[in-house]
């Protein structure tokens, strides 16, 4: 029997009845019959969205209420497309329109508009009013069917408005303000992988180990994997160290290229196996190397044979991990006996599920919930992963009482013939509020083993629409990484096996469960159960979201199946952006197949190299996510200004781009405009002031007429901001008027005047500038460049400036001294380049006067002093610092320094000259 997905629609309705009660719909000047059937919408989906609680919850064992709630999705999906036209109308509208001078009936309004003067008056209004009304008349007849079949099936009311409303999300700390438990139940596995490592090289000509982990889904081969993989003897005692995610597909050249990436950190440039196999086998000649395959499927001897053939010029200890279910894959590359991991005991499952839930070693001290916590461990069959989600589940759950509903759940009797996805698992998402419900399905986009990054997905989300805004985040994308961190802390996502910061992915049992609730609404084009193109048709024409991996090239007969699809929403090549390869997509499939998907809400073509935009793209009004990333486009169409939904416009590294349309200004929604790495990019169009949405603007190039006082009414900036040709302000009320210091999200600043330093430069005025642009003290990291004053503002090494951790201050070539940067708390890194008017340097970079020094700079980890031509340095200001902060560095150009008591220099461990 296969179990049919899971359908919660509790947040999507409120997010309907919300644009239901939209004023915007009202500022339309339409038909007044148009009116009236939106407003008996609004009662219908209320009655609907009544019996969603109880119709979510009896879909489990009863068909019949599942496809009615599938029928319903439908028809959410189309409404939703179709305020959604209705809104954008409104907006497109707006600058045609009157405004009333205070709050008055919409209806009455419209009423004193003469009909020559209503945009109904012009073609494409009338037009657009037709086609409405059309569309209208089809969703009025659904929604009365789905209203009577509805009473057929007996669904009970829930005047508490659903699911969503029951389950209002987690009281207590996320995860990650929670402590890790440590390596629970492991310790004897990691111990006994770690000996078998050590014998690597000690018998006769076995100089590589290759030791499998073997055991089923969820029981913890890749964390035993990684606690060894992070071992600080471990990292001591390999010079060479990769982790290489293998999953489904065992292809040679494609995971020795990522080995090779791996441990040389840079792009393979090699076409060739052979060559690439040689290339590596040079690296790790004599080099004891440690390896891990993770997640390995392949059982084909032979494939396995040419990949490690490198891997015998390594040093003698060198070993290689193998991760698998499978024992027949670990028969095929052991040197070794399998290591078979076994499900944990009951008690440490207990603990990890107390840890995970309340925050306790274990039930004992607490005997009101001992008995059912117990009961529930048991039901995790040992695995780890089953613990920790269950453990993120009861941890919104504060009374026993809902501990028994949980454990006395239908879910875990359900059938699992012919699907993989625990019972926990299921349970776990079952009982997530209805709004996470949806995030988490989207993810089912991303193929096994794919590293996400956190804001990416963020703004994905909020460019579907999953997001809105609360009383208590007022920004969407605060709402996004909140929800994010629940998904976290419920074990749904997990950070990333490299140990990136804001890179997460997902366990492969809950890749499985996202596929699963998603069902037919998010498709995958790489899916090998799309057999055939008619198959790949028939799914995409229910679907709304469609992802697939970017090919080295990619044609038109690669998306055959897209043929006559309408209703798509998301078009996403995968990964999001790789700036290591290079993939080409022809235009066919530009020109003709994105014009058709007339309802994107999400376009990606970043990494695709040459690439042209029709000028159709702006026909896609819904469009709210635009990402063309390392792209080689030179210039957008000027259709790009009437994306009025706009709000993520990703065109970094796109390193051809000379210019953005003309009316960049007209997108009203834009909230991230990131052009960071765009070199040809010499000028920007006027009027970023009226894009007062903005969060992300990576930098802002002046001149042509852009000033930086349009800066003044950006106060949600974040994150951060270069400001290019600092030379062109001529008034220093134009630096006062950007109000800079009151952008509190500005976390990055960059300040770069001309590099020509010709008579039409005024170091006075750029003093005035420099001063005026005080940043705020949230700062973390400033780089200077070019600037002409003769000394640096007086704001900067302020301790106020308590956060900065970075500075840089390069080719400023008329400051005769440096600023008194000592004082500054955090202070990390340090680099001053070029700044030839200083001949000295004393005790007034430490602001600290002798002997005091060594209190200076408390947190410095590095300084670097380039290209000071006429410099003396008078090193005795740093030998106390040096003393204290042992392990610090100090990095020097010593072939045109001239240094006094150079021998401290050259005693010293911590000094690099270049």
């Amino acid at each position: 029997m296969v179990v049919i997905a899971e359908i919660f629609l509790s947040a999507f309705f409120t997010v309907l009845l919300e644009k239901l009660a939209s004023a915007d719909l009202f500022n339309l000047s339409l038909p007044e019959g148009i009116y009236s059937r939106l407003h008996t919408w609004t009662s219908k989906l209320q009655l609907i969205e009544a019996v969603l609680s109880d119709a979510e919850e009896k879909q489990i064992t009863a068909k019949s209420v599942n496809m009615w709630l599938q029928q319903l999705q439908d028809l959410a999906y189309d409404l939703d497309d179709l305020l959604d036209e209705l809104a954008t109308e409104a907006l497109r509208r707006k600058p045609m329109m009157a405004q009333p001078t205070q709050a008055s009936n919409p209806s009455m309004f419209r009423k004193l508009i003469p009909a020559c003067c209503s945009t109904n008056f012009t073609p494409r209004a009338v037009q657009f009013d037709f086609n409405i009304s059309s569309e209208i008349d089809n969703i009025s007849g659904r929604l009365e069917d789905l209203l009577k079949q509805k009473s057929d099936l007996n669904l009970i009311n829930d005047h508490l408005g659903g699911a969503g409303s029951r389950r209002t999300g987690d009281k207590r700390p996320l995860a990650s303000s929670l402590v890790d438990p440590g390596f629970c139940g492991r310790e004897k596995d990691k111990q006994a992988i770690l000996a078998q490592m050590s014998l690597a090289g000690e018998s006769g000509s076995e100089r590589i180990r290759v030791i499998p982990i073997v055991g089923m889904g969820g029981i913890g081969k890749t964390t035993l994997a990684q606690e060894i993989y992070n071992d600080e003897e471990v990292k001591n005692s390999f010079r060479l160290k990769a982790w290489i995610c293998v999953s489904d597909e065992f292809e040679e050249f494609a995971i020795t290229e990522r080995i090779y990436e791996a441990i040389s950190l840079k792009r393979c440039e090699f076409k060739d196996l052979n060559m690439v196999q040689v290339k590596l086998q040079e690296m790790i000649s004599n080099k004891k190397f440690l390896l891990v395959l993770d997640d390995v499927w392949n059982e084909n001897y032979g494939k396995w044979d040419v990949l490690s053939r490198p891997f015998q010029a390594g040093a003698p200890g060198s070993a290689v991990i193998v991760t698998t279910r499978n024992v027949s894959v670990a028969s095929i590359m052991r040197s070794v006996p399998d290591y078979h991991l076994e499900q944990l005991g009951n008690e440490e499952i207990c603990s990890i599920l107390a840890h995970h839930a309340r925050g306790w070693q274990n039930f004992d001290a607490h005997p009101d919930f001992k008995e059912t916590g117990e009961a529930i461990a048991k039901k995790c069959k040992g695995l780890p992963l089953a613990a920790k989600s269950l453990g993120g589940l009861l941890r919104a759950k504060e009374n026993p009482n809902e501990w028994k509903d949980v454990l006395d759940s239908k879910i875990w009797d359900l059938p699992t013939e012919n699907n993989d996805i625990l019972p926990a698992l299921r349970l776990s998402y079952h009982h997530l509020p209805s709004h996470l419900k949806r995030l988490f399905a989207y993810c089912s986009l991303f193929p096994k083993d794919y590293e996400f990054d956190k804001h990416e997905l963020v703004l994905l989300w909020m460019a579907e629409g999953f997001l809105r805004p609360s009383e208590t985040h007022r920004e969407m994308e605060d709402v996004g990484f909140r929800c994010f961190d629940e998904l976290l802390s419920r074990s749904f996502f997990q950070p990333s096996k490299t140990g990136a910061e804001s890179r997460f992915l997902m366990h492969d049992l809950m890749n499985d469960l996202a596929r699963h609730v998603a069902g037919r609404v998010c498709f995958s084009l790489d899916d090998k159960a799309e057999s055939n193109v008619q198959h790949r048709r028939d799914s995409l024409l229910k679907a709304r979201h469609s992802s697939f991996i970017r090919h080295e090239y990619d044609g038109s007969q690669r998306f055959e199946a897209f043929s006559g699809v309408r209703k798509l929403r998301t078009f996403l090549p995968l990964p999001v952006f790789e700036a290591f390869k290079v993939c080409h997509l022809t235009n066919q499939v530009v020109n003709d197949l994105l014009p058709q998907l007339h309802f994107l809400r999400v376009l990606s073509l970043s990494g695709y190299l040459k690439l042209q935009l029709p000028n159709a793209i702006g026909n896609l009004k819904h469009l709210r996510y635009l990402n063309l990333s390392g792209t080689q486009i030179k210039q957008l169409p000027e259709s790009v200004s009437e994306l009025y939904n706009l709000q993520t416009l990703l065109l970094c590294y796109c390193d051809r781009l000379t210019k953005l349309p003309t009316d960049t200004r007209n997108l009203i929604n834009l909230r991230h405009l990131d052009i960071a790495g765009t070199k040809e990019l010499k000028e920007m169009p006027v009027g970023l002031c009226k894009m007062a949405s903005l969060q992300t603007l990576s930098k802002i190039v002046l001149g042509r007429g852009l000033k930086v006082n349009e800066l003044r009414d950006l106060s949600n900036l974040r994150g951060a901001l270069s400001i290019i040709g600092l030379q062109c302000v001529m008034d220093a009320q134009d630096a006062r008027e950007a109000n800079l210091t009151c952008k509190q999200g500005l976390e990055e600043l960059e300040m770069v005047w001309s590099s020509d330093f010709d008579d039409s430069r005024n170091g006075m005025i750029e003093r005035e500038v420099i001063e005026l642009l005080k940043p705020s003290t949230n700062l973390r990291s400033l780089k200077v460049k070019h600037y002409g004053g003769v000394e640096f503002p007086s704001w900067l090494g302020d301790p106020s400036f308590s956060q900065l951790e970075h500075i840089s201050l390069s080719d400023c070539r008329h400051c005769t001294s440096l600023p008194s940067l000592g004082h500054l708390p955090s202070l990390k890194n340090l680099r001053i380049s070029g700044i030839q008017g200083v001949k000295t340097v004393g005790n007034e970079l430490c602001g600290i006067d002798w002997p005091h020094v060594r209190d200076a700079f408390p947190s410095l980890e590095t300084l670097e002093f380039v290209d000071m031509e006429e410099f003396l340095y008078l090193i005795h200001v740093f030998a106390p610092w040096k003393q204290k902060n042992k392990k610090n560095c100090i990095v020097l150009s010593l072939h045109d320094l001239r240094l006094i008591n150079l021998k401290l220099i050259e005693d010293s461990e911590d000094v690099i000259s270049t």
